[in-house]
Protein backbone atom coordinates (compact mmCIF):
# COMPACT_ATOMS: atom_id res chain seq x y z
CA UNK A 1 0.00 0.00 0.00
CA UNK A 2 2.85 2.30 0.73
CA UNK A 3 4.34 1.71 -2.20
CA UNK A 4 1.60 2.65 -4.66
CA UNK A 5 0.60 5.59 -2.64
CA UNK A 6 4.16 7.26 -3.11
CA UNK A 7 3.49 6.19 -6.71
CA UNK A 8 0.56 8.13 -7.22
CA UNK A 9 2.47 11.19 -5.92
CA UNK A 10 5.65 10.67 -8.33
CA UNK A 11 2.91 10.32 -10.83
CA UNK A 12 1.11 13.41 -9.82
CA UNK A 13 4.27 15.98 -9.98
CA UNK A 14 5.67 14.04 -13.07
CA UNK A 15 2.49 14.86 -14.73
CA UNK A 16 2.19 18.20 -13.31
CA UNK A 17 5.66 19.16 -14.90
CA UNK A 18 4.91 17.90 -18.34
CA UNK A 19 1.97 19.80 -18.55
CA UNK A 20 3.96 22.47 -17.36
CA UNK A 21 6.80 21.61 -19.31
CA UNK A 22 4.15 21.99 -22.65
CA UNK A 23 3.06 25.27 -21.65
CA UNK A 24 6.62 26.77 -21.79
CA UNK A 25 7.33 25.00 -24.95
CA UNK A 26 4.54 26.63 -27.02
CA UNK A 27 5.50 29.96 -25.06
CA UNK A 28 9.00 30.03 -26.14
CA UNK A 29 7.86 28.90 -30.06
CA UNK A 30 5.67 31.67 -30.24
CA UNK A 31 8.16 34.28 -29.27
CA UNK A 32 11.27 32.89 -31.41
CA UNK A 33 8.99 32.41 -34.24
CA UNK A 34 6.98 36.14 -33.54
CA UNK A 35 8.82 38.64 -31.61
CA UNK A 36 6.71 40.07 -29.22
CA UNK A 37 5.48 43.72 -30.29
CA UNK A 38 2.47 45.54 -29.98
CA UNK A 39 0.79 44.02 -33.03
CA UNK A 40 0.20 40.49 -31.64
CA UNK A 41 -0.39 41.75 -28.09
CA UNK A 42 -3.91 40.07 -28.52
CA UNK A 43 -2.41 36.83 -30.05
CA UNK A 44 0.09 37.45 -26.89
CA UNK A 45 -3.09 36.96 -24.80
CA UNK A 46 -4.89 34.11 -26.69
CA UNK A 47 -2.27 32.01 -26.07
CA UNK A 48 -2.12 33.09 -22.26
CA UNK A 49 -5.98 32.00 -22.11
CA UNK A 50 -5.04 28.93 -24.38
CA UNK A 51 -2.10 28.03 -22.40
CA UNK A 52 -4.27 28.07 -18.94
CA UNK A 53 -7.22 25.85 -20.84
CA UNK A 54 -5.02 23.51 -22.23
CA UNK A 55 -3.56 23.54 -18.61
CA UNK A 56 -6.93 22.32 -17.05
CA UNK A 57 -7.83 20.13 -19.80
CA UNK A 58 -4.45 17.74 -19.52
CA UNK A 59 -4.43 18.24 -15.68
CA UNK A 60 -8.16 16.77 -15.81
CA UNK A 61 -7.62 13.94 -18.15
CA UNK A 62 -4.58 12.41 -16.20
CA UNK A 63 -5.32 13.19 -12.52
CA UNK A 64 -8.71 12.69 -12.37
CA UNK A 65 -8.10 8.82 -12.87
CA UNK A 66 -5.92 8.74 -9.44
CA UNK A 67 -8.26 10.82 -7.88
CA UNK A 68 -10.91 8.26 -8.81
CA UNK A 69 -8.80 5.04 -7.83
CA UNK A 70 -8.44 6.89 -4.68
CA UNK A 71 -12.09 7.40 -4.25
CA UNK A 72 -12.48 3.16 -5.30
CA UNK A 73 -10.10 1.73 -2.61
CA UNK A 74 -11.65 4.02 0.18
CA UNK A 75 -15.06 3.07 -0.39
CA UNK A 76 -14.08 -0.62 -0.63
CA UNK A 77 -12.04 -0.52 2.33
CA UNK A 78 -15.13 0.76 4.30
CA UNK A 79 -17.22 -1.90 2.62
CA UNK A 80 -15.13 -4.46 3.88
CA UNK A 81 -14.70 -2.65 7.45
CA UNK A 82 -18.40 -2.90 7.25
CA UNK A 83 -18.74 -6.80 6.11
CA UNK A 84 -15.71 -7.73 8.96
CA UNK A 85 -17.87 -6.02 11.27
CA UNK A 86 -20.86 -8.26 11.49
CA UNK A 87 -19.51 -12.32 11.67
CA UNK A 88 -16.71 -10.99 13.85
CA UNK A 89 -19.65 -9.14 16.00
CA UNK A 90 -21.36 -12.49 16.02
CA UNK A 91 -18.56 -14.84 17.02
CA UNK A 92 -18.28 -12.89 20.20
CA UNK A 93 -21.71 -13.33 20.97
CA UNK A 94 -21.87 -16.65 20.10
CA UNK A 95 -18.92 -17.49 22.32
CA UNK A 96 -20.82 -15.54 25.36
CA UNK A 97 -23.99 -17.50 24.79
CA UNK A 98 -21.64 -20.67 24.64
CA UNK A 99 -19.78 -20.62 28.02
CA UNK A 100 -23.24 -20.07 29.77
CA UNK A 101 -24.08 -24.08 28.86
CA UNK A 102 -21.05 -25.54 29.15
CA UNK A 103 -19.56 -26.84 32.08
CA UNK A 104 -16.43 -29.21 30.89
CA UNK A 105 -12.91 -27.82 31.71
CA UNK A 106 -11.29 -28.59 28.52
CA UNK A 107 -13.72 -27.01 26.00
CA UNK A 108 -14.05 -23.90 28.25
CA UNK A 109 -10.53 -23.52 27.11
CA UNK A 110 -10.90 -24.35 23.54
CA UNK A 111 -13.56 -21.53 23.75
CA UNK A 112 -11.43 -19.54 25.66
CA UNK A 113 -8.81 -19.48 23.13
CA UNK A 114 -11.32 -18.90 20.32
CA UNK A 115 -12.76 -16.08 22.17
CA UNK A 116 -8.90 -14.58 22.42
CA UNK A 117 -8.12 -14.99 18.60
CA UNK A 118 -11.89 -13.30 18.18
CA UNK A 119 -10.63 -10.41 20.21
CA UNK A 120 -7.56 -10.20 18.04
CA UNK A 121 -9.70 -10.02 15.13
CA UNK A 122 -11.50 -7.16 16.96
CA UNK A 123 -8.24 -5.15 17.35
CA UNK A 124 -7.50 -5.61 14.11
CA UNK A 125 -10.69 -4.09 12.65
CA UNK A 126 -10.73 -1.22 15.20
CA UNK A 127 -6.98 -0.41 13.75
CA UNK A 128 -8.01 -0.34 10.41
CA UNK A 129 -11.23 1.97 11.30
CA UNK A 130 -9.03 3.91 12.85
CA UNK A 131 -6.17 4.14 10.33
CA UNK A 132 -8.92 4.97 7.49
CA UNK A 133 -10.36 8.02 9.31
CA UNK A 134 -6.86 9.46 10.38
CA UNK A 135 -6.02 9.01 6.61
CA UNK A 136 -9.45 10.98 5.95
CA UNK A 137 -8.58 13.38 8.69
CA UNK A 138 -11.87 12.45 11.04
CA UNK A 139 -10.35 12.09 13.97
CA UNK A 140 -11.79 13.44 16.62
CA UNK A 141 -9.98 14.73 19.70
CA UNK A 142 -12.03 14.00 23.11
CA UNK A 143 -11.40 13.96 26.78
CA UNK A 144 -10.03 11.11 28.92
CA UNK A 145 -8.46 10.06 32.22
CA UNK A 146 -5.05 8.02 31.76
CA UNK A 147 -5.66 5.29 34.51
CA UNK A 148 -8.57 4.55 32.56
CA UNK A 149 -6.64 4.11 29.13
CA UNK A 150 -3.78 2.20 30.76
CA UNK A 151 -6.30 -0.09 32.45
CA UNK A 152 -7.84 -0.80 28.73
CA UNK A 153 -4.13 -1.41 27.62
CA UNK A 154 -3.28 -3.46 29.98
CA UNK A 155 -6.39 -5.96 29.60
CA UNK A 156 -5.09 -7.22 26.55
CA UNK A 157 -1.98 -8.28 28.51
CA UNK A 158 -3.38 -10.57 31.22
CA UNK A 159 -1.58 -13.94 30.06
CA UNK A 160 1.72 -11.87 30.17
CA UNK A 161 0.88 -10.29 33.66
CA UNK A 162 0.84 -13.73 35.06
CA UNK A 163 4.39 -13.98 34.33
CA UNK A 164 5.89 -11.00 34.50
CA UNK A 165 5.78 -8.62 37.71
CA UNK A 166 4.01 -5.21 36.67
CA UNK A 167 4.95 -2.19 39.13
CA UNK A 168 2.06 0.44 38.77
CA UNK A 169 2.09 4.04 40.15
CA UNK A 170 0.11 6.66 38.23
CA UNK A 171 -1.22 9.92 39.03
CA UNK A 172 -5.41 9.74 37.01
CA UNK A 173 -4.61 13.25 34.96
CA UNK A 174 -7.16 14.41 32.57
CA UNK A 175 -6.04 14.08 28.93
CA UNK A 176 -7.83 15.42 25.78
CA UNK A 177 -6.07 13.71 22.45
CA UNK A 178 -6.76 11.12 20.17
CA UNK A 179 -7.69 7.87 22.13
CA UNK A 180 -7.61 5.18 20.28
CA UNK A 181 -4.24 6.22 18.95
CA UNK A 182 -3.29 6.91 22.22
CA UNK A 183 -4.37 3.37 23.45
CA UNK A 184 -2.08 2.06 20.16
CA UNK A 185 0.78 3.72 21.87
CA UNK A 186 0.35 2.27 24.90
CA UNK A 187 -0.18 -1.14 23.53
CA UNK A 188 3.07 -0.63 21.18
CA UNK A 189 5.12 0.16 24.63
CA UNK A 190 3.41 -2.30 27.12
CA UNK A 191 4.32 -5.25 23.77
CA UNK A 192 8.02 -3.86 23.05
CA UNK A 193 8.47 -3.78 27.48
CA UNK A 194 7.47 -7.42 27.30
CA UNK A 195 9.30 -8.54 24.48
CA UNK A 196 12.40 -7.10 25.75
CA UNK A 197 12.24 -8.15 28.97
CA UNK A 198 14.77 -10.00 31.52
CA UNK A 199 13.48 -14.13 31.18
CA UNK A 200 15.20 -14.85 33.96
CA UNK A 201 13.55 -11.90 36.26
CA UNK A 202 10.89 -10.23 34.34
CA UNK A 203 9.73 -6.48 35.93
CA UNK A 204 7.89 -3.75 34.30
CA UNK A 205 7.70 -0.38 35.52
CA UNK A 206 4.88 1.81 34.87
CA UNK A 207 5.04 5.65 36.67
CA UNK A 208 3.59 9.00 35.82
CA UNK A 209 5.19 11.69 37.57
CA UNK A 210 4.00 15.43 36.98
CA UNK A 211 3.76 15.20 32.84
CA UNK A 212 5.92 12.43 32.14
CA UNK A 213 4.57 8.63 31.54
CA UNK A 214 7.33 6.48 31.57
CA UNK A 215 7.63 2.22 31.28
CA UNK A 216 10.85 0.83 32.33
CA UNK A 217 11.11 -2.75 31.25
CA UNK A 218 13.93 -4.95 32.59
CA UNK A 219 16.57 -6.95 30.92
CA UNK A 220 18.64 -6.14 28.00
CA UNK A 221 19.78 -2.42 27.06
CA UNK A 222 19.07 -0.36 24.17
CA UNK A 223 22.45 0.05 22.30
CA UNK A 224 23.13 3.54 22.98
CA UNK A 225 24.15 4.26 19.18
CA UNK A 226 21.01 2.74 17.83
CA UNK A 227 18.59 5.18 20.22
CA UNK A 228 18.13 7.42 17.07
CA UNK A 229 17.26 4.85 14.38
CA UNK A 230 14.84 2.72 16.79
CA UNK A 231 12.13 5.39 15.39
CA UNK A 232 12.70 4.41 12.01
CA UNK A 233 10.15 2.15 10.57
CA UNK A 234 11.31 -1.50 9.73
CA UNK A 235 14.49 -1.32 11.98
CA UNK A 236 15.07 -4.16 14.34
CA UNK A 237 17.85 -4.33 17.43
CA UNK A 238 17.94 -8.05 16.55
CA UNK A 239 16.21 -9.72 13.74
CA UNK A 240 15.36 -12.56 15.20
CA UNK A 241 12.94 -10.68 17.27
CA UNK A 242 9.31 -11.15 16.57
CA UNK A 243 7.31 -8.43 14.71
CA UNK A 244 8.48 -5.99 11.79
CA UNK A 245 10.09 -3.40 13.61
CA UNK A 246 6.72 -0.55 13.15
CA UNK A 247 5.91 -0.45 16.77
CA UNK A 248 8.11 2.62 17.66
CA UNK A 249 7.68 4.40 14.54
CA UNK A 250 3.96 4.09 15.09
CA UNK A 251 4.74 5.48 18.77
CA UNK A 252 6.97 8.22 16.96
CA UNK A 253 4.33 9.44 14.24
CA UNK A 254 1.27 9.83 17.12
CA UNK A 255 3.91 11.88 19.12
CA UNK A 256 5.15 14.07 16.51
CA UNK A 257 1.51 14.90 15.85
CA UNK A 258 0.22 15.98 19.12
CA UNK A 259 3.20 17.32 20.50
CA UNK A 260 4.28 14.85 22.66
CA UNK A 261 8.00 14.82 23.25
CA UNK A 262 9.43 10.90 23.42
CA UNK A 263 12.32 9.91 25.42
CA UNK A 264 14.55 6.66 25.42
CA UNK A 265 16.99 5.69 27.98
CA UNK A 266 19.62 3.11 28.19
CA UNK A 267 20.32 1.80 31.46
CA UNK A 268 22.20 -0.60 33.24
CA UNK A 269 19.78 -3.00 33.91
CA UNK A 270 17.28 -2.17 30.97
CA UNK A 271 15.47 0.41 29.08
CA UNK A 272 12.97 3.31 30.06
CA UNK A 273 10.77 5.30 27.45
CA UNK A 274 9.34 8.37 28.62
CA UNK A 275 6.48 10.47 27.13
CA UNK A 276 5.79 14.36 28.29
CA UNK A 277 2.07 15.11 27.98
CA UNK A 278 2.04 18.86 29.11
CA UNK A 279 0.47 19.30 25.69
CA UNK A 280 -2.36 17.01 26.03
CA UNK A 281 -2.97 17.32 29.50
CA UNK A 282 -6.80 18.81 29.52
CA UNK A 283 -6.79 22.42 31.65
CA UNK A 284 -9.08 22.80 34.31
Amino acid sequence: MVIDLNFKKIYFFLSLGIIFLLIQIISFLFFYFSLFNIDNLWIYFFLIVFEFALFIYLSKKILNPIFKSDEMIESSIKNTLHELNIPVSTIKLNIDLIKTTIKDEKTLARIERVRQANENLIKLYKNMEYQLKKELEKIELEEFYLENVLNESLLKFEEQKELIKFDINIININLYADYHGFIIVLDNLISNAIKYNSKDNPYIKIVQKDTIFSIYNRGKSIIPENIMLVFERYFQENSLNKGYGIGLAIIKEYCDKYKIAINIEALEDGTKVSLNLKNIIKQA
